[in-house]
């Protein structure tokens, strides 16, 4: 357990939210079916935060792969969860991306706020392991003044080795934001443009295809798709074809 990091610090004002009456939660029933049908259509992780309570509303079952902790007992804990379950160098990573994604979060028009998507990595502690997961944060439901109440989350294993990789964007923009930890502040940055070649190659890629299928799929040389996986690399400053994929899935560009 951390002694350093409590719960506290993962509320301030910029996440705080207020107007919440408690006939408001007659609508989280539905809102925890459809969690729960969307756990059973996914290999991913779903809990939902409520963040006029301080605590999680919701935690599918499969989350036990990850922690070894039963989903009842982590709904219980809230965000002790975070304290227990994640090493101490990547909660004090997750507290900075909490309090700064909140500020920048709060900049964003009202009537945009909940397009948008907030992905990072860290480690989670299983017994004396730790994987590193890929954490997606949406809002669900706004309070009246335009904070966030509920925000759904996703946890899925990550591809590459790097903690991190944090970025704010909305579907369709031509920019993203980017968190940049030794500067500990937020940089817009230009959306890279993929080619319709390049978008193939990347689908077929998370179809399971080898390279001399996608070749033959597209009707082009087995170097031809070598050099077409290169310029995706180079253009994401990314390593190999799993961490391709997952860029572009954060980046909704497939």
């Amino acid at each position: 357990m951390n002694e350093c990091i409590k719960i506290g610090d993962f509320f301030t004002l910029d996440n705080t939210v207020g107007g919440i009456k408690e006939s408001d939660y007659a609508m989280t029933d539905t809102i925890i079916e459809a969690a729960k049908a969307f756990e059973r259509s996914t290999y991913q992780c779903v809990y939902i935060i409520d963040y006029y309570k301080k605590g999680f509303l919701y935690v599918s079952n499969n989350i036990a792969r990850l922690c070894s902790g039963e989903a009842e007992k982590i709904k219980d804990f809230g965000y002790k969860f975070y304290i227990d379950y994640v090493p101490n160098e990547d909660l004090k990573m997750l507290l900075e991306i909490n309090n700064s994604g909140f500020r920048l979060f709060n900049t964003f028009a009202l009537h945009e706020r909940k397009d948008y998507t907030i992905s990072y990595n860290f480690h989670i502690k299983n017994d004396r392991r730790k994987r590193l997961v890929n954490h997606k944060l949406t809002p669900l439901l706004l309070g009246k003044d335009g904070r966030i109440w509920l925000a759904i989350c996703t946890i899925s294993l990550a591809a590459g080795n790097e903690t991190g990789n944090i970025i704010m964007k909305k579907p369709g923009s031509k920019s993203f934001f980017e968190y940049v930890l030794y500067e500990h502040k937020w940089v817009e940055r230009k959306e890279i443009v993929l080619t319709d070649n390049e978008r193939e190659v990347l689908s077929l890629s998370t179809q399971g295809y080898t390279m001399k299928e996608i070749a033959e799929n597209l009707y082009k040389s087995v170097d031809a798709i070598k050099a077409c996986k290169r310029g995706i690399f180079s253009k994401m400053e990314v390593k190999n074809i799993a961490e391709a994929l997952t860029y572009a899935q954060n980046h909704q560009l497939i």
